[in-house]
Parts: structure tokens; C-alpha cells; sequence
């Protein structure tokens, strides 16, 4: 016998529903930390994801890292635009195609993605060193589930997706 179907309050089963809360949480809660933590940074998140996504794929066109990032073009041409500015990115022709653009991380650009990591890294490490070591084991061996968690968010978020911007282990 097939189980009734859920009714709309209960489309989402508590375990995902409080999943998705612990995300948005621990999400919210490194951008406080890393903001204290780093309190010369200037860059917004949005800048510092834009930074990310070029650093993994270099070359990368606008138009690709508006579909990455699933940001409008014009908003990435804004993001760009700033960045540029700050000489954290530069626009070479894309080949030739002269009307085409693509996008590479200065020195700078580089350095501020590996600020923002160690940033990360450092927060997490000092965060982890308070929890009990139970905890740190079950953390550490949940990572190749998160990491399959990540692919199969990306695949919903771009089915298209070939996973060259998929999450590396």
C-alpha cells in the first residue's frame, strides 16, 4: 500500500527542513565570523563568490558565471565592472570572437580568494577545536556526504551542469 501523499505543510520532512535551517544558519553565522575576523576586507560576499567561481574556472565568460552563479548578466557585469576596478580581475579578448570576454584573477584578485579561504579555514578550526572530540570525528567522516549533498544541490541548480564547477573533494 502506497503511503498518502504529504499534505503541504508537510511537503518537506523535518529532517530536511531542519537541515536546510542548520545550513542557512552555519552560513549566516561564517559571514559574522569572517567579517570579524577579517575586518580590512572590503569585498562583499557576492564579490568574494564572484572571485571563487573565476578562480575555479579561469577564462570564464560572464554569460558562464551569470549561469554559475545563476545572477542576471547585468549583475554580473556590475560585480565585474567593480571588481575590474579594484584590479582583482581583468577582461581579455575571448578569442576570435572580438565581441566575446574572458575574465582572469589578477594577483590581487588571487590573493584576496585565498584570504577569504584561510579566513574560512582559520574559523572553522578554532570553531572545531571547542566542540568534543565525538563531534569533531562525526564532522570529519559526514564530509563525503556533505560533499555529495553539494552535487546533487548543483545538478538541481544547473541539470546542465558537465560538474567542472561542482565542489572537489
Amino acid at each position: 500500500m502506497n503511503a498518502p501523499a504529504p499534505r503541504s505543510s508537510d511537503a518537506y520532512p523535518r529532517d530536511e527542513a531542519a537541515l536546510a535551517e542548520v545550513i542557512a544558519r552555519l552560513r549566516r553565522a561564517m559571514r559574522r565570523a569572517a567579517r570579524a575576523g577579517d575586518p580590512d576586507n572590503t569585498l562583499s560576499v557576492a564579490q568574494l563568490e564572484m572571485l571563487s567561481c573565476l578562480a575555479e574556472n579561469p577564462g570564464a565568460r560572464p554569460s558562464e558565471l551569470a549561469r554559475m552563479l545563476r545572477l542576471a548578466p547585468n549583475s554580473v557585469t556590475t560585480l565585474v565592472n567593480g571588481l575590474q576596478n579594484r584590479a582583482l580581475v581583468t577582461r581579455s579578448g575571448g578569442g576570435q570572437d572580438r565581441r566575446t570576454v574572458s575574465l582572469t584573477l589578477t594577483e590581487a584578485g588571487d590573493d584576496a580568494v585565498q584570504r577569504w579561504q584561510t579566513t574560512n579555514a582559520s574559523i572553522l578550526h578554532n570553531a572545531l577545536s571547542e566542540l568534543h572530540p565525538a563531534w569533531q570525528h562525526l564532522l570529519t567522516t559526514a564530509l563525503p556526504a556533505l560533499r555529495e549533498l553539494i552535487d546533487a544541490i548543483d545538478t538541481l541548480a544547473d541539470p546542465a551542469s558537465t560538474g567542472s564547477e561542482k565542489a572537489k573533494p
